[in-house]
């Protein structure tokens, strides 16, 4: 396989180093018992973990049926109570740990989803200012016939973020009360 020896542009190398550096403060940001849970967590979320905990439990039942039949005492006799004790308390080690990784991640995805949002609010402002630019340039230039154009004029304008977030919420409202109406048993459409 032939490797890409060509540079990236510069402005792509300092996002990437950026992205690497946010990457690099997170793990540095994480306690000795995080990165701890981390790597334990992504052990037991391995195919080979479930492959080995089936087999021990295979033998387990395995070895426990088989014992008396060799004249040995049986260490957990039918049904398996502990058995199921132990992979009860395996179960409830793992949710924590599942949890508390799930914790530490989601911290950082936040993270990650304000950068985005700051990021849109701000190409969308730098979009906004070229539009106008562009326009101003159309309406100057004595090449090109001045014409009135709402969408660009409309593309123009700065939008406000307070304005959308509260937009969306109230057509999120408004779909909430229409499903509402549809499920009520004498909404709008339905005979009493």
């Amino acid at each position: 396989m032939e490797q890409n020896t060509q540079a990236l542009p510069a402005h792509v190398e300092e996002i990437v180093r950026a992205i690497e550096r946010l990457h690099a403060d997170h793990r540095r940001q994480a306690t000795r018992l995080e990165r701890a849970f981390e790597r334990t967590t992504a052990l037991l979320g391995r195919p080979a973990f479930l492959g080995v905990l089936t087999l021990l439990v295979l033998l387990w039942i395995g070895g426990n049926l088989a014992l008396p039949r060799i004249g040995v005492a049986v260490l957990d006799v039918p049904p398996f109570p502990w058995l199921e004790g132990a992979l009860t308390l395996m179960a409830l080690y793992m949710a924590a740990l599942i949890l508390t990784t799930q914790r530490r991640a989601d911290q950082f995805s936040s993270h990650r989803e304000q950068m985005t949002l700051q990021l849109a609010i701000l190409s969308e402002q730098k979009i906004a200012k070229i539009i106008a630019l562009v326009e101003e340039l159309r309406r100057d230039s004595p090449e090109i016939r001045d014409r009135i154009d709402s969408e660009a004029r409309a593309m123009a304008t700065h939008t406000n973020p307070e304005a959308v977030s509260q937009a969306i919420k109230e057509g999120g409202l408004a779909r909430d009360q229409e499903n509402s109406i549809r499920r009520t048993p004498n909404g709008p459409g339905t005979k009493s």
